[in-house]
């Protein structure tokens, strides 16, 4: 199935607009979650293929911490353009 804007909900298409700006690092999966963003309509995306979750440790002190992110794909953003 070709996904356009006119067959996304209105959350995904949100999600995908906040990914489309968030830029090439993505945007932290824990304040998407924050925001009000729902754990399986962010994990239909990247089913769907039209975002991805990438970890990265970040440093906070002595301590060494994992971060996911999630980023928008190519799909994501043809799906965005409608």
């Amino acid at each position: 199935m070709i996904w356009t804007l006119a067959t996304l909900s209105e959350h995904q298409r949100r999600i995908l607009e906040l990914l489309n700006e968030a830029g090439p690092r993505g945007y932290p999966q824990a304040l998407m979650l924050a925001r009000g963003f729902d754990i399986e309509l962010l994990t239909s995306l990247v089913r769907d293929g039209f975002a991805t979750v990438a970890t990265e440790t970040v440093g906070a002190g002595r301590r060494a911490l994992g971060v996911a992110n999630v980023r928008i794909t190519d799909a994501g953003r043809q799906a965005l353009e409608g």
